[in-house]
């Protein structure tokens, strides 16, 4: 079963393709689903290609193939000298069934900045390497970016190494927060922040990596985590 824009799509590639021999670019694909970004026709073909509706083609731009059509679209042609069966249906009182609802642009793509320590404190954020789709569910407002993990202070909050962490940006936190921290405004890392007093400690989730304290100018919070990515290879 297909949901309607998986549908719509599905149905639009397979028009295009009889019209002129290619499939449409991904910002035709937009336009005509009437979606924000193109990670959500992202997110579509994905789904398609995975119930075997469609198949991309390696080596060739704008390749994609429709394997099959639902079977709401297609009917299948009477044997030769048969007539196609019609069933006599006898209208009743039945209400019409509701339109499906459409299926919410829900994904953001968001820049991967580089790697974030969570064990010793390494070089500060750096600019864009990748780019990530990320559920709108994981963000709420604000502007927001990810970080590669690198290191073993966090396990025992759950963050390996490798892992993908999600950060609003902003520069305040709360006491109890794991938060992207800049330390003397050179050494990014990845941490819980502890407020004592005028201090400021940045405390690791693994028993073998001590609590650091800081001076209140001596770390500036570049962002808060609200979540985390993990890929299985």
């Amino acid at each position: 079963m297909l949901t309607r824009k998986q549908h719509e799509l599905l149905m639009f590639i397979h028009e295009r393709i009889k019209e002129t021999g290619v499939s449409p670019s991904f910002d035709e694909m937009k336009e005509a689903l009437d979606l924000a970004s193109k990670s959500g026709i992202h997110r579509l073909i994905t789904a398609l290609e995975e119930r075997g509706f469609i198949r991309r083609l390696a080596h060739r731009a704008r390749a994609l193939e429709v394997v099959k059509l639902p079977q709401q679209a297609t009917t299948a042609a009477p044997a030769k000298g048969r007539q196609a069966f019609k069933p006599q249906v006898v209208e009743g009182d039945r209400p019409a069934a509701p339109p499906l609802p459409a299926v919410a642009n829900d994904v953001r793509d968001l820049p991967i900045l580089g790697r974030i320590a969570a064990g010793t404190p390494i070089e500060a954020i750096q600019h864009e390497r990748d780019r990530l789709i990320v559920p709108e569910t994981m963000l709420g407002a604000g502007e927001h970016f990810v970080l590669e993990v690198q290191g073993d202070s966090m396990i025992n909050a759950g963050i390996l190494d490798g892992d993908y962490v999600v950060v609003r940006k902003g520069d305040t936190a709360n006491s109890g927060d794991i938060v992207v921290a800049l330390v003397m405004g050179e050494e990014a890392t990845l941490k819980r922040l502890r407020r004592k007093g005028a201090s400021i400690a940045l405390e690791a989730a693994n028993p073998a990596y001590e609590t650091r304290i800081f001076g209140p100018d001596q770390v500036e919070v570049q962002g808060k985590m609200v979540g985390l990515i993990r890929r299985y290879h």
